[in-house]
């Protein structure tokens, strides 16, 4: 936790949140140099901040997650807004972060898989051994596999927290 905050009361959230290492009495510029340090030393770096004197960090961060009501400047440097003040979206974030990057792959495969398989047959590259398929079919067969790939990635709506 990096914090402008007191120690004391830096302490006491990082005990409610169970997090372990704390920097506290921080000015602007030295959270950027800390994020900045962290990304040196090959860390993934998400901070999340609500004031102007956040905006340096949550621009120099891998991820800046701001709060809806927050400053602007802090919204317009964050690459998230979270609609709720509460620290549970965080964790929702990096779980349908995570379903996410699932999803693409999932996607990624199937559509080189039935590329794949479909392609060679389209350009008749298998006509010698009797596999050819009518260029109006492979047409609708290729508008299936988009279909395809839409519905799965839909599926994300359903994700319940």
């Amino acid at each position: 936790m990096l914090t402008g905050d007191n120690a004391k009361t830096a302490e006491k959230i990082a005990k409610e949140v169970g997090i372990t290492k704390v920097i506290s009495n921080v000015l602007p510029s030295e959270k950027e140099k800390h994020i900045k340090q962290l990304k040196q030393e090959g860390k993934y770096v998400m901070m999340c901040g609500d004031g102007i004197n956040d905006s340096p960090a949550l621009a120099s961060s891998n991820i800046g997650v701001s709060i809806h009501g927050a400053t602007d400047i802090a919204m317009d440097s964050a690459d998230v807004i979270l609609t709720k003040n509460d620290l549970g979206s965080i964790l929702k974030l990096i779980y349908i972060s995570q379903k996410t990057i699932e999803n693409i792959k999932a996607n990624l495969f199937w559509a080189f898989f039935y590329n794949s398989l479909m392609i060679p047959v389209a350009m008749g590259l298998l006509k010698p051994f009797g596999m050819v398929i009518n260029p109006m079919i492979a047409s609708a067969a290729m508008v299936l596999s988009s279909i395809t790939v839409i519905l799965n990635a839909l599926r994300l709506k359903r994700i319940r927290l």
